[in-house]
C-alpha cells in the first residue's frame, strides 16, 4: 500500500540552504527493485512556503561518479537523485533530477496508462526557478555524506501553494553508482520491477501538505 509523505509549512534560510526547519517530515529510501535496505543511507525531507516546495536528499556515498555539466544530460547515467511529482494527476508528473555536481534534468511526462512503455516525455519542458545545490558535509573512512538542496517553484508546476489537507502524489528515488561493488537503484515507494523502472505510477506515494 502507497504510503502518505506529510510536508509541512516552514520558512527557508538562504543564508544555509540545506537547513531542514525541525517541522519538516523526513523519510528514507530503499531499494526500488524490492524494498530491501539499501547499502548505503538515504533520506529526504521536504517543506513548503508561499512559492516552493524544498527537497533536502542526504546520502551517504563511498564512490562518486557525475560527468554531466550540460542541462538535460542523461543525468541517470551516474549517481543521482530524482523527484517525481504529480500536482494533479499521476497521468501527468514532472520529473526533475540533479547530479552531483549541480547539473539538471527536467520533463513534463504524460503516461495514461502508467507504465514506461506507452509515456510521452516532453524534454523541452523546462522547471522556470528551479534552484539546486549540492555539498559534502563530511567523511569518514572513505564514506562521504552528499546533501542536495532542490527548490522546486509551485507555479513551474502550473500549480499554487497548496492549501493545509491537499495532496499530490509522487515519488522519490536515487541511483548510486558503483564499478565494483555494483548499481544501487532507490525510491521512497519502491516499484518492485526488475530490471529497475522508476516509470510505474501505481507505485506513486501520497505528498500531504499541511501548514
Amino acid at each position: 500500500m502507497a504510503e502518505t509523505f506529510v510536508v509541512r509549512r516552514a520558512e527557508f534560510s538562504i543564508e544555509d540552504p540545506w537547513a531542514i526547519p525541525p517541522q519538516a517530515g523526513s523519510v528514507r529510501l530503499r531499494s526500488a527493485i524490492d524494498a530491501a535496505p539499501p547499502r548505503l543511507s538515504t533520506a529526504l525531507a521536504a517543506y513548503f512556503d508561499y512559492d516552493y516546495l524544498t527537497l533536502v536528499f542526504s546520502g551517504a556515498d563511498d564512490h562518486s561518479v557525475a560527468t554531466h555539466l550540460a542541462h538535460d544530460a542523461p543525468l541517470y547515467e551516474e549517481d543521482v537523485v530524482e523527484m517525481f511529482l504529480a500536482p494533479r494527476t499521476a497521468a501527468e508528473y514532472f520529473e526533475i533530477e540533479v547530479n552531483l555536481l549541480g547539473t539538471t534534468f527536467d520533463a513534463r511526462i504524460e503516461s495514461p496508462e502508467g507504465v514506461r512503455s506507452t509515456m510521452r516525455a516532453d524534454r523541452g519542458w523546462d522547471c522556470k526557478r528551479l534552484f539546486a545545490g549540492v555539498r559534502k558535509v563530511s567523511e569518514s573512512s572513505g564514506i562521504m555524506t552528499v546533501e542536495t538542496v532542490v527548490r522546486v517553484p509551485f507555479d513551474a508546476l502550473s500549480a499554487a501553494m497548496p492549501r493545509s489537507g491537499e495532496s499530490w502524489r509522487g515519488n522519490f528515488f536515487r541511483i548510486d553508482r558503483h564499478p565494483n561493488l555494483g548499481d544501487e537503484y532507490l525510491a521512497w515507494q519502491p516499484t518492485m520491477k526488475t530490471p529497475a523502472d522508476f516509470h510505474v505510477t501505481a507505485a506513486f506515494g501520497t505528498l500531504r501538505f499541511e501548514g
